[in-house]
Formats: C-alpha cells, structure tokens, sequence
C-alpha cells in the first residue's frame, strides 16, 4: 500500500487550459472543464507590487486567488455554488504541520477501517442518479466505506480527507474527460459483479491521493485569500476594493458546470435530489441544466443593456434557424448578456479608480450563427466608461474554425 506520507514530484505543464494545473500542488485538486491555466493566470499578475486585491467574481476552482496568494497578493472571490466555494478555502487555507501529521494519521485509521467493513452493511450512498453507471459494485463500495469513516471527522482534517474522496471517486468512476464536459465509458452489456480486487484498488487510489494532497498542503502561501458565497451580478459588497480583476466566467454555450460537478456535490451532501441542481444552474449566470431550461421559457429581462440592438439580430437568426429549440436558444443568448451586464455593474463599482479588467472568455455559435461574447463584453466596458478596453485572442478552443478564446482588458478611470 502506498504511504500517505511519501514525498511526491509534481510536473508543470505550459498550456494555458486546466490540464495546466494537473500535478501543480494544489492547483490539480481538482479539475474542472473549461477552466483556464494557473500559469495564465500568475503571467497576468506576476508584475503587480506585493499585497495587491485580486478579485475573482466566478471562483470556481480557486484558481486565481490562490496563484494571488501564491505570490503575495490578497486574492478574492465569490461563487454561487456552495462546493466551489468549500473548494476554494481549502485550496487556500494555510497547514500545519500538527494538522498534516493528523490527516496523515486520519487517512490511515479511515483506510484501516473501511476494509473492516462487510460489504453486507448498508452504508449511505449519494442519491445520484442511475449511480450503478458511475462505478462498478466494488468500487461502489469502497467509496461509501471511506465516506463512511471520514464522517468521523471534522474541521481541516476532514477538509483534506474529502479532497481525497473526491479525486478517488473520478480517477475509479467510468466517467470519461476526454471532451469540455463529462461522459461516460461504454457499458460491456454484461451484469456486472463485485469484485474484491475493484474495492481495494479503490482504497489504494484513495492512500496514493491523500499522500499528494498532503504533500502539497506543506506549503504556506505567502499572500491570503478568501472565497464568499454570493452573486457577482450583486454579492461583491463584502470584499476589499479590486486594484485588479482577473476572471474566466461562464461561456455562453449552454455548458453547465453543475454537471459536471454533481458526482463532488453529491458525495459531499451538497446534492440530494435533482431539482437542488436545477434551482442552483438556473440561479447562476449561462446556467441550463434541468428546470434552469423550462423556466427560460418564461424569463423577461429585467433592464436593458447597449448591446440590446445587435444582439437582436443574432437572437432572431437563432430562433429563425432553430427549429423547435430556436427560440428558446434565443432567449438564453438574451439572458445571458442581460446577466453579464448586471455583472459588469456591479464590478465596476468594485474596482479600485484607476483598476484594471481581464476577462477570459470564449465566443460561440448557434445553428451557424456567432455569439461574439468578446465584442459585447467590450461594448459594455466601455459603456461603463472604461479606458483602453482591448480585445486579444488567446488562442483556438477546437476543431470548430469559428470559436476562439478572448482577454478582453479595460481600465478604471482614476
């Protein structure tokens, strides 16, 4: 069995997406897709003096403050989904080594414990839906012990033992992550059987990932950072004025993150019925998943914005070209600008005057039809009175020629 208190090399990867931060101490965690690299996000503020504000208005994995607080700044955020911000603060909380010592000694009373368990208990299971997909019978269970055992602790301990739990229940699951949202491996047709070797190779998945996150808990980051629960199209009223703020919010393609991350929420209780993700897609910005779409039927903006005329034009060649679907794709393509200038609003009166802006965003298309999210966020900088609001592409997302990733950057007036 693997020693949980092993030293562990960590690799760096130079791309600019997530797959970047796999295997860079904490920032590999946990992944989410698309989410954007730490190295982009250290190139943006390597320059800034020490002890700078950092805000992140869509936290999601902590990447942005915790490279803050990795280089000496105050980093910030706020997120809407309660796991990403319980995400966030362990990724940036400072360890001892007394409380590393006693994780290290928790993963092993919990490993210990959990291969004492008869498979014939009946252990809690997340209420995830058709979960015998998710995981064969013997892993299935493996998980369920651990979860089991972990919830005989508390505090930074127990933090850090479901970060393993969490990185075990993907690297053992039969879900695949080999396009920008989650799948799952052909089934063989077969019944499937519990098999003895399944369930302990589980449990050793579940020792070697609490030896790497421990060993890169050891250490300390030389700024802070705070991740808050709440709206950035209204909750910023709680942090520190912004010298700068650095962010990759949701695209505009429909893509919902808490997809995604159901198998964390579920295992974690942050999940128990499917509705639950549905009110907390619909509540976030670009979300559709579940009752999120059914109530785009009935959305009506709230306030104009002036991107409202071009953005018409676009909503209509969707809904003409659509079919069935058209005018519902429309309407999301509405709320989510109506939502973004709500945002912008509301950071604008964040930031520092003389503060800068960088948005990490993509385009899209619909039935042929581009969403050029990048244009229309510049639109709405300089609306807002920003100076020298540029667009730079990034880079090509994939194999459809007409998306692209953008830095749109604009400055405060002092």
């Amino acid at each position: 069995m693997t020693d949980i208190i092993d030293r562990a090399a960590h690799s760096r990867n130079e791309h600019m997406t997530f797959r970047a931060n796999m295997g860079v101490g904490r920032h590999g965690w946990l992944r989410l897709t698309p989410a954007y690299g730490v190295r982009l996000v250290r190139d943006r503020i390597s320059h800034m003096p020490s002890g700078s504000v950092i805000t992140d208005p869509f936290s999601g994995t902590g990447t942005t403050p915790l490279a803050a607080a990795e280089l000496g700044h105050r980093g910030q955020s706020v997120d809407i989904n309660p796991f990403l911000v319980w995400l966030g603060t362990v990724k940036t909380t400072n360890y001892t080594e007394d409380t590393l010592l006693a994780v290290a000694d928790a993963a092993k009373a919990v490993l210990d414990a959990a291969r004492t368990h008869d498979r014939e208990n009946d252990l809690w299971q997340p209420n995830l839906f058709k979960i015998e997909k998710w995981w064969s019978p013997g892993a299935l269970y493996a998980l369920k012990a651990l979860r089991n055992e972990i919830d005989k602790f508390e505090g930074q301990v127990r933090d850090l033992l479901e970060i393993g739990l969490c990185r075990s229940l993907i690297s053992c699951s039969n879900a695949a992550f080999n396009h920008q949202s989650m799948s799952f491996k052909e089934a063989s047709g077969e019944q499937v059987l519990f098999v003895v070797e399944e369930s302990e190779q589980t449990l050793s998945t579940y020792a070697t990932e609490m030896a790497t996150i421990i060993e890169s808990a050891r250490f300390d980051l030389a700024g802070t950072a705070v991740i808050r629960n709440g709206d950035s199209r209204t909750g910023l009223a709680d942090l520190a004025p912004a010298d700068f703020v650095l962010t990759s919010p949701p695209y505009v393609n429909r893509m919902s993150y808490i997809r995604e991350l159901r198998p964390y929420m579920y295992w974690l209780r942050h999940l128990d019925v499917a509705s639950d993700a549905g009110d907390l897609d619909w509540r976030a910005i670009g979300g559709t998943w579940g009752t999120a779409t059914s109530k785009l039927n009935t959305w009506k903006p709230d306030v104009e914005t002036p991107v409202d005329e071009a953005m018409k034009v676009v909503r209509e060649n969707i809904a003409a070209d659509g079919g069935k679907n058209g005018p519902l794709l429309a309407t999301y393509v509405h709320k989510y600008h109506h939502d973004m200038w709500l945002h912008f609003q509301s950071i604008t009166k964040h930031l520092k005057p003389g503060g800068s802006v960088s948005y990490i965003v993509g385009n899209s298309t619909f039935y042929k039809h581009e969403v050029p999210a990048h244009t229309w966020y510049a639109a709405m900088l300089r609306e807002l009175g920003y100076a020298d609001v540029t667009i730079e592409t990034i880079r090509k997302r994939n194999s459809n020629k007409a998306l692209f990733e953008y830095d749109i950057t604009g400055t405060k007036p002092s």
